[in-house]
């Protein structure tokens, strides 16, 4: 059992509780509404989320499973039956890695690119401006700015203890 921290303020534990707490709510609702912005294209955001990693230049040549686990922040267990699902349903296709054998490289195929490019992308893009058009460039960019540091303490957290996965995508 972890002893919480008696000579932490309370004021600042009862921002932080707010902030992790609105963080889990936007996750929640992230997922909830997002889906349904792209679910007659078949997507979740989970599935989102995969098609967006693989749609970034550096991932030209596809990514490997680890590789894409480590950049969504999933465990591989979790990833491994939606990339199944997503491959069943002719958005990706999964090949052996020609450097690592043992290793298979997730691409998107010619149909999971042209649902991206042309049906997802211009929902998700009405989706943000849904949910952001009233923020500034400069409150997006400080959102960023501060979502950012929190993900990276979150990263060295836990680095600290183990790195232990996830278990859901």
């Amino acid at each position: 059992m972890v002893i919480p921290n008696q000579s932490a303020d309370p004021a600042r534990m009862a921002l932080a509780n707010r902030v992790f707490f609105r963080l889990y709510q936007c996750a929640n609702m992230l997922h909830k509404t997002g889906t349904k912005a792209v679910e007659a294209e078949g997507l979740t955001t989970q599935q989102w989320a995969v098609l967006g990693a693989l749609s970034r230049p550096e991932a030209g040549d596809g990514m490997s499973v680890g590789d894409l686990a480590r950049y969504l922040k999933v465990s591989r267990q979790a990833l491994s039956g939606l990339l199944s699902r997503m491959e069943r349903d002719g958005r990706l296709r999964m090949a052996p890695d020609g450097r690592d054998r043992r290793s298979r490289l997730v691409s998107m195929t010619p149909s999971g690119l042209q649902v991206w490019q042309q049906e997802a992308l211009p929902k998700i893009h009405d989706y943000y401006e849904q949910v952001i058009g009233d923020f500034s460039v400069n409150d997006i960019t400080h959102t960023l700015h501060y979502l950012l540091r929190i993900l990276e303490n979150m990263q060295r957290v836990d680095d600290m203890q183990g790195g232990v996965e996830p278990e859901e995508a």
